[in-house]
């Protein structure tokens, strides 16, 4: 008898092997494609900002530039991390927290450089075009907090709830503690 025999009908294989471990405890998997959809977005509005061959005023399209750049790099570091095993290595335990606080700030800063690229460019159709995208990437930045509120509600709003604790000196003043004592000798005897 083969050793694959003998294991291979009493084993189970091992869910979490794989490259993408989606849906998640910190990712389900309508946010995974919103997260994608995210990344996409910035790319291209990166790239057609880049494509731009002429400026008059410069300092709205680098604005725009870092900004598509950046939210296109960090969310998909934050994708990769969020959706993989890779999140346990880093060292970071409110993954929930650094997620919505992300997410808000760049859809914040994603709306302020596509609102002043919008304003201030030589009206081409390619800056017209990547404002538009920025503009898209703004939603679904919006769309995914949205859909995190909905999921897991807000992660400061969490802090309003106790922790159980068996400290005596950080627990809840309404449970009482206990009052009965263990008895070693009654223990012991028997």
């Amino acid at each position: 008898m083969a050793q694959d025999e003998v294991y291979s009908s009493t084993t189970v294989p091992n869910p979490n092997t794989g490259c993408f471990l989606v849906p998640t405890q910190h990712l389900d998997k309508v946010r995974f494609v919103v997260k994608i959809l995210e990344v996409l977005l910035s790319l291209v509005a990166f790239i057609l900002e880049e494509v731009v061959a002429v400026c008059i005023k410069c300092t709205a399209l680098e604005f725009f530039e870092f900004v598509s750049c950046t939210s296109f790099l960090f969310t998909a570091l934050l994708l990769v991390l969020l959706s993989t095993n890779l999140h346990l290595r880093v060292g970071i335990n409110c993954w929930s927290s650094l997620d919505f606080w992300y997410t808000t700030i760049i859809a914040l800063v994603f709306f302020i450089a596509s609102i002043i690229f919008a304003a201030i460019n030589n009206d081409s159709p390619l800056e017209k075009s990547a404002g538009a995208f920025g503009f898209l990437a703004t939603l679904a930045f919006v769309f995914d907090l949205f859909l995190f509120w909905r999921t897991y509600g807000l992660p400061f709003a969490k802090g309003d709830k106790p922790q159980p604790s068996n400290d005596v000196r950080t627990a809840d003043p309404e449970v009482p503690a206990e009052t009965e004592k263990l008895n070693t000798d009654a223990t012991a005897a028997e």
